[in-house]
């Protein structure tokens, strides 16, 4: 690739800065931008952009570049943040990762690295683009434990001309080492985990702040009370942890058996305010067969052909085979005739792949 005007996302982790040296190494111009996207409560122990900004700053000093700051923090709160409590309050579980690279990333972003004069931008996430036919593919990153093809699905192919992902290429063992071997200051900066741009906070805490929430009944998959929640927002199916009904289980039952089994969300009933919990993994209610989802995005621009394909329902999750219903478009069907899948959850995104090629995908709408 002949050098160009190149525009990197410097978050302050290592894997941008690593993609920053990998393009200075191959002669691009390459500028920084650090995006400073959430200003509530910035001061807080929890979100630590000033420090991301820091250790930004230091990494574009050790490699040789400019960086800018910029302030994105009113589009993420109109396009992003404001739609993520929408679906909490309506009871569903969204992934704001997957809107916020769709809206922030590779547009707010995309659009001021365009007016700072970039032919191209690239951040740090572990993906490939791929040019074939006229069309430009989106490709699963070679490190299957960090691929992160998932939280792209929405891009398109404007999008995906314009960028570059250049650890894509490498396991992540490898970026660490390039990393240390160079001297940058962030090289065992540990991976962030939290929500896209505001950090690792106590989540049940957070979000209180901003939804209101009614306490209601814990109910059994036979309509027993097993204690109260605190708000359906708070909870998503599939989780185990913070239930408050560890010890619940029937006072006769053997040790050993079934009812020592833990506790699972399995539903939000909306109309009675109850959550409705079943013990074990396994549970039917925690298996499904279908998924309708909407609201679709397709890399290509249209949508693939009926027939077998893969998917992911969650992002940690391996490939599912599936079958991909006919007509779709604005919506798709996908069945999983093979093996049901676990707790597949309204408001995360269903993403197909063919092969290590992500098509795109849609936002579960109901499955069964």
């Amino acid at each position: 690739m002949k050098p160009q005007r190149v525009v990197v996302g410097l978050s302050g982790g290592v894997d941008s800065a690593v993609s920053a040296w990998l393009l200075k190494q191959q002669g691009h111009e390459v500028v920084g931008i650090f995006m400073k996207n959430w200003e509530d409560d910035d001061d807080s122990e929890y979100c630590s952009s000033r420090q991301d900004f820091l250790d930004a700053a230091s990494v574009a000093d050790v490699i040789g570049i400019e960086i800018e700051h910029v302030n994105f923090a009113a589009e993420y709160k109109d396009r992003v943040f404001a739609e993520f409590l929408r679906e909490y309050q309506a009871g569903r579980t969204p992934n704001p990762d997957v809107l916020c690279n769709a809206e922030i990333k590779f547009k707010a972003f995309l659009d001021h690295a365009m007016r700072l004069g970039a032919e191209k931008i690239a951040t740090g996430h572990y993906a490939r683009v791929r040019e074939r036919g006229g069309r430009v593919e989106l490709l699963k990153g070679l490190d299957p434990l960090k691929d992160q093809s998932y939280f792209l699905h929405r891009l398109n192919q404007a999008q995906l001309r314009q960028t570059l992902f250049p650890v894509g290429e490498l396991p992540k063992t490898e970026v660490r080492r390039i990393a240390e071997d160079i001297g940058l200051p962030n090289a065992k900066k540990k991976d962030s985990t939290g929500i896209c741009f505001i950090g690792e906070r106590p989540f049940r805490e957070f979000l209180n702040r901003y939804l209101s929430h009614q306490p209601g009944p814990i109910l059994d998959d036979r309509g027993r009370k097993l204690g109260e929640h605190l708000g359906l927002s708070f909870y998503t199916l599939g989780q185990r942890q913070g239930l408050g009904i560890g010890g619940v289980k029937d006072k006769k039952a053997p040790r050993g058996g079934g009812d020592h089994a833990p506790w699972f969300v399995a539903r939000k009933d909306m109309a009675r305010n109850a959550l409705i919990v079943v013990q074990g993994h396994d549970h039917p209610w925690l298996q499904y067969r279908w998924l309708e989802a909407g609201d679709t995005s397709w890399v290509a621009g249209a949508a693939p052909a009926a027939g077998a394909i893969g998917s992911k329902a969650r992002y940690r999750q391996a490939d599912a085979p599936c079958v991909l219903g006919p007509d779709a478009g604005a919506t798709f069907r996908l069945a999983f005739p093979e093996q049901a899948q676990w707790a597949v959850t309204p408001g995360q995104s269903a993403v197909l792949y063919d092969g290590e090629v992500c098509l795109g995908g849609g936002i579960i709408t109901q499955a069964g």
